[in-house]
C-alpha cells in the first residue's frame, strides 16, 4: 500500500472521530430540539360565554374573532346566543371555522325589578355546561376567559393565561374611560387598581382583564352571575368566589403590557331604499 493511500486512511479516521466528537458533544442540543418536551401538554382554554345577539356586524365581529382563535392552540370557543332559537347564521359560521366549540343559546328575560346588566342568563347557562363537561372530561385542566366578539385579542394574552393556578389578571386597553385599566403591582403583588369608571367596585377590572382556573368552577359550584347586581359589579360578582386582590396573579409582564382592547364595533349606518331614487337589486337572500 503507498503511502498516499495510507495518508488517505488516516485522514478519513481523522474526520470520523471529529464527527463523532462533534455530534457527541452537541447532543444535549439534539435531544432538546426534538425531544417531546418541545410540545409539552397545554391547557385547554374556554373562551367566549359572554352572549352574542343578532346585529348587523355579527358576523363580521364573529369572523374576525373566530379567525384569531384559529391561531390558539387547544382552544374550546363556547358560544351562546341571546335569543329563543339557535340562528343558521351563527351556526354556519361555526360549521364553516376549524375550532372546537359548543354552540347554545338563552333569551334573556329580565325581571321586573332586576338591575340592567347584560349576560347574565348566557354566561351562566354556559357555566352550568361547563361544569358539566368537566365533570366527565378525562382532563379536567384549562382555563376559563369571558369574551365579548367585537373586542381585540393578542395572541400573547392567551399564551399568558396558560400560566394561571388560581386567577390572572393583565391591563386592558381603551376602557373605563381610560387608554389603560389595570392592576397596580409591587414586589409582584396585586396591590390596588387603576380605575376611574366605579373605582369602589370591589374588583375594579373588566372581564377582558382575567382568567380563571377551569377546575375551580367544580369546587365553586354556586359560582354564578347575579342579576342583583348592577352594570359593571359581575366581574367583582364572580372573582369573589375564587380569590382576593392579594392572591391574584398579575401577568403580561407584571401588568405592564396590553395584549386585549376593548374595542367597539360602529353601528352601520345602512341607507333607506325606500327612500332613494334608484331601487338598488333585492339582497335579502345573502347572509351579510
Amino acid at each position: 500500500m503507498s503511502f498516499v493511500n495510507i495518508k488517505k486512511q488516516y485522514l478519513a479516521m481523522g474526520m470520523l472521530v471529529f464527527v463523532l466528537l462533534f455530534l457527541f458533544n452537541n447532543k444535549p442540543a439534539f435531544q432538546c430540539q426534538f425531544s417531546p418536551e418541545m410540545s409539552s401538554y397545554l391547557p385547554p382554554i374556554y373562551g367566549g360565554l359572554p352572549p352574542t345577539y343578532a346585529r348587523l356586524a355579527q358576523k363580521a365581529d364573529l369572523t374576525r374573532l373566530s379567525q384569531t382563535l384559529s391561531l390558539v392552540k387547544n382552544f374550546h370557543w363556547i358560544v351562546i346566543e341571546d335569543s329563543e332559537t339557535k340562528t343558521k347564521l351563527v351556526e354556519n359560521l361555526l360549521k364553516e371555522s376549524s375550532l372546537k366549540y359548543t354552540h347554545l343559546n338563552v333569551k334573556t328575560h329580565k325581571a321586573k325589578h332586576s338591575h340592567g346588566a347584560s349576560g347574565v342568563e348566557q354566561r351562566n347557562a354556559a357555566l352550568e355546561w361547563l361544569r358539566g363537561y368537566l365533570e366527565t372530561a378525562e382532563d379536567k385542566k384549562g382555563v376559563v376567559y369571558f369574551m365579548d366578539d367585537d373586542n381585540t385579542y393578542s395572541l400573547k394574552v392567551f399564551e399568558e393565561m396558560r400560566k394561571i393556578n388560581k386567577v390572572g389578571v393583565w391591563p386592558v386597553g381603551i376602557v373605563g374611560g381610560m387608554r389603560v385599566e389595570m392592576p397596580l403591582v409591587t414586589n409582584g403583588k396585586v396591590t390596588g387598581f387603576n380605575a376611574v369608571w366605579k373605582p369602589f367596585r370591589p374588583f375594579p377590572i373588566d372581564m377582558a382583564g382575567f382568567a380563571i382556573n377551569a377546575t375551580l368552577f367544580l369546587d365553586h359550584p354556586d359560582a354564578k352571575f347575579s342579576r342583583k347586581v348592577q352594570s359593571g359589579f359581575q366581574e367583582s360578582e364572580i372573582l369573589k368566589y375564587f380569590t382576593t386582590k392579594e392572591e391574584m396573579e398579575p401577568l403580561a409582564d407584571n401588568c405592564t403590557k396590553v395584549y386585549v382592547w376593548h374595542t367597539r364595533t360602529q353601528k352601520p349606518s345602512i341607507l333607506n331604499v325606500k327612500k332613494l331614487k334608484h331601487t338598488p337589486v333585492p339582497d335579502d337572500h345573502i347572509e351579510v
